[in-house]
């Protein structure tokens, strides 16, 4: 597929029709990249890392060299303080500007409040995405929310605690991760496993453990067996895991928080064995602690590594995995997985730091995710946002809905597999990017660039003019437009489109011409006749910028 020629015939654009050589993945492997370090090496980083990178982070990181700017990428920083009732003052247990975390839900308006809360998370959440920490822990979350995807739930506790667990062990070990994600108490109500008791076995954590969550199911190669596992594993695997309960799901007792508690009489006593596909292992009985010898006894199979570490790099590099590709790149990283006792950080650095993440055929060959794309409508440019902890609160929420009606809403994947753009074949990340979807994500860069997000009686948008007033000289049309393909665009682009691009700026005049309106505005900002010129070119040249295929990639 010519990835950007296929988003060139979407965008029914003339000027967006140029032909890109189509190259297949790099070949290159892990050897430390050792090439040129400069504002392209550091942007392209920084796409895949982080949501949104701004000029200024960029710029940052493009002035250390690329072990530093690893470390700063790959560093623990403290967990964000927890979200707070912004806007609620019938919650009876919290003020406003108080968190809410651990505390009951009112025992009449129950649901009101509940979804007030829920709404309130979904706002802090996107907040944590639009820090100004270069950290990657935010990317690792959301890799690992689609992971172990869980659908919608209703219990705000519920639901903060599993992102917080997912915040905690972002670059943590991957094993340790799975034992604690089994008794969450939003994987817990999702798949059933609160209902998993010795008289009723519920299968369906155990299946998708194995299949989704650690060694991947492969081919079947006999009636109940499969690559890496067999019907028996899923069977013994369902007693193992039986006895976990949650109560306190949505209290509304004060003496009653969320727990998740082990019942020794729900669960099946004795042995369990499972299949060859795990040397015919026995798990003995052990109580509250016989799930985890389940899991150490999974992750001895070596497919674990290599299914992580597969999907990690489809979301992190491309969606292509050749045999080159398999043999230079997944084969090493699943081997120091093992080597490394499953610990993700080694893993991540490696390939970050790689030849074969910096190799050009690896930039800008990703379509942006929704909240990619609504993350550089926002974080990008320079976008007003209030101030007052009830419309930051409102505002968040919006944008985090914004991604919605794009086929993506944090907190809300789609099914137990995750976002189909990661694992759907041969599509995988083309899902994004539909005639239906181009056109919604063409009515949020409107938005962004117009109106804006509404909250009251104003409007939040982005700032034109402060927009421009990022690049190195404002008053040069030339380098307004390169500075900013530089900022919007992953790739380098030819002349003629910038030349396009300053036609749509200042059509048909000379350079001077923009020179002289741009002065002429920051010698009379307070004329609103001047500034409403202004900002009338520069949104047509940001949505012309917008409107590229170029702006969709990562």
């Amino acid at each position: 597929m010519k990835r950007r020629q296929f988003l060139s015939v979407l965008t029914r654009k003339e000027a967006s029709r140029r032909y890109y050589p189509e190259n297949p993945p790099s070949d290159k492997g892990l050897d430390p990249y050792t090439g040129p370090w400069t504002f392209e090496e550091a942007s392209h980083l920084l796409r895949r890392t982080i949501f949104g990178p701004t000029l200024t982070q960029m710029e940052q990181v493009a002035a250390m060299d690329l072990d530093s700017a690893i470390n700063l990428l790959l560093q623990d920083i403290p967990l964000p303080d927890p979200p707070v009732n912004a806007n609620y003052p019938d919650d009876q247990y919290v003020p406003i500007g108080q968190p809410w975390v651990g505390q009951p839900l009112n025992d009449a308006n129950t649901t009101e409040h509940r979804s007030n809360r829920i709404r309130s998370l979904r706002a802090w959440n996107r907040a944590q995405l639009a820090t100004d920490d270069i950290n990657i822990r935010e990317k690792m979350t959301l890799f690992w929310h689609n992971h172990y995807a869980t659908e919608f739930n209703s219990s705000p506790e519920a639901s903060y605690r599993h992102l917080t667990l997912l915040r905690e062990n972002a670059l943590g070990n991957f094993r340790e991760l799975t034992k604690k994600i089994t008794v969450d108490a939003r994987m817990l109500k999702y798949l059933n496993g609160n209902k998993n008791t010795k008289a009723q076995p519920n299968e369906n954590y155990a299946r998708e453990l194995l299949e989704l969550f650690t060694v991947g199911k492969g081919p079947q190669t006999g009636p109940g067996d499969y690559t890496n596992y067999t019907e028996q594993d899923v069977v013994e695997g369902a007693k193992i895991l039986t006895g976990w309960k949650i109560r306190g799901l949505n209290s509304t007792d004060p003496n009653q928080g969320l727990e998740v508690f082990f019942k020794p009489q729900a669960h099946t006593p004795g042995p369990k064995t499972l299949s060859h596909r795990f040397n015919n292992a026995v798990i003995q009985e052990n109580g509250a602690d016989e799930y985890k010898d389940y899991i150490d006894v999974i992750f001895q199979n070596p497919a674990a590594a290599s299914f992580i570490v597969t999907k990690l790099y489809r979301f992190f590099v491309y969606y292509d995995i050749t045999d080159t590709v398999r043999q230079n790149v997944i084969e090493p990283l699943a081997q120091l997985l093992i080597d490394s006792d499953y610990e993700m950080k080694p893993v991540v650095e490696t390939l970050l730091k790689s030849e074969h993440f910096f190799d050009i055929p690896s930039r800008g060959c990703l379509l942006k995710t929704p909240i990619d794309y609504i993350e550089s409508l926002i974080q990008q440019p320079v976008y007003q946002m209030p101030t007052e902890l009830k419309d930051v609160y409102r505002v968040n929420l919006k944008i985090a809905l914004a991604s919605n009606s794009l086929g993506m809403l944090y907190l809300n994947p789609p099914s137990v597999s995750g976002w189909k753009a990661y694992y759907q074949s041969p599509t995988f990340h083309r899902n994004w990017v539909n005639s239906t979807f181009l056109q919604r994500r063409n009515n949020r860069k409107n938005n962004a660039t117009g109106n804006g997000i509404g909250i009251a009686n104003h409007s939040y948008a982005i700032d034109l003019i402060a927009t421009v007033q990022l690049t190195s000289a404002p008053h040069d049309p030339n380098t307004v437009v390169a500075d900013l393909v530089r900022l919007f665009l992953p790739v380098p682009v030819p002349d003629s489109l910038k030349d396009y691009l300053k036609s749509v700026l200042i059509p048909g005049l000379p350079d001077f011409e923009w020179t002289v309106e741009y002065n002429n505005y920051i010698n009379n900002p307070d004329d609103d006749n001047i500034r409403l010129s202004l900002e009338k070119k520069i949104r047509k040249l940001l949505r012309a910028i917008f409107e590229l295929p170029e702006f969709h990639l990562s």
